[in-house]
């Protein structure tokens, strides 16, 4: 009952926060075209009238993580264009990504929403996109906590970075699985490499970021689409 009520209040809140976006842009009270990420309250206002739609979350240039994360990654990305980064998890962000570094592996676990993002992703000629389902099982090897994902295995999605080989400057966990995924990006991490683990407040996520080894800073505040603060953890080698 809990689940369908949240559901239910999820799809009202997506609805009608569309619904103003179109009237305030009839109105011209909103512009068609985002305004710069530097007007960061204009730009998330904005943001909060496309919510769950990627297609417009390329078109604001974000991936989907705190403003301070956003802005702490593009910094550090300067002067490493030729960046290798790997991603749990595709999205806005694979684009957003691509558009600064030199190569980017993702791996997707839904079907729908890899067929609905792959025009986009193939239009990126850096970015190559996997699509790994969970496999049913009793007895996961690779389990994940997010409700309703309960007899599904990850062990093939998590080892995704390992087939795509070697080691990457930064590595992205927001898929899922996560703690799992950090520990296998933490093997694959470049000795000066960046780890953006989004969504860290969450407490199902604190035992794997505290017992991963790196150093955590915690860039927390206002995020995209979102009319609630978030976190977006950076983990580095200590």
């Amino acid at each position: 009952m809990r689940d369908t009520v949240l559901r239910m209040s999820k799809s009202a809140y997506v609805s009608g926060m569309k619904t103003l976006g179109s009237g305030l842009r009839a109105l011209h009270v909103l512009d068609d075209a985002p305004p710069p990420r530097t007007a960061r309250t204009k730009h998330w206002f904005y943001s909060l009238t496309r919510v769950y739609d990627p297609q417009a979350m390329i078109k604001m240039d974000v991936p989907w993580w705190t403003y301070d994360a956003i802005d702490a990654v593009e910094t550090w990305l300067k002067g490493r264009e030729q960046a290798r980064i790997f991603e749990y998890g595709s999205g806005a962000s694979s684009l957003w990504l691509a558009r600064r570094a030199g190569e980017v592996h993702s791996v997707e676990h839904h079907e729908g929403f890899y067929e609905y993002m792959r025009p986009s992703f193939e239009a990126q000629d850096n970015l190559s996109v996997e699509l790994v389902e969970p496999e049913v099982s009793d007895h996961p090897v690779v389990p994940s906590q997010k409700e309703g994902q309960s007899g599904l295995d990850f062990a093939d999605y998590v080892a995704a970075i390992d087939r795509a080989g070697g080691t990457f400057d930064l590595v992205v966990v927001d898929g899922r699985a996560r703690g799992a995924s950090l520990a296998h990006a933490v093997q694959r991490l470049a000795p000066d490499g960046l780890v953006v683990f989004d969504n860290s407040r969450r407490a199902r996520y604190r035992p794997a970021i505290e017992s991963s080894g790196l150093r955590e800073r915690r860039c927390t505040g206002l995020t995209p689409t979102l009319p609630y603060g978030e976190q977006t953890s950076l983990l580095s080698p200590v």
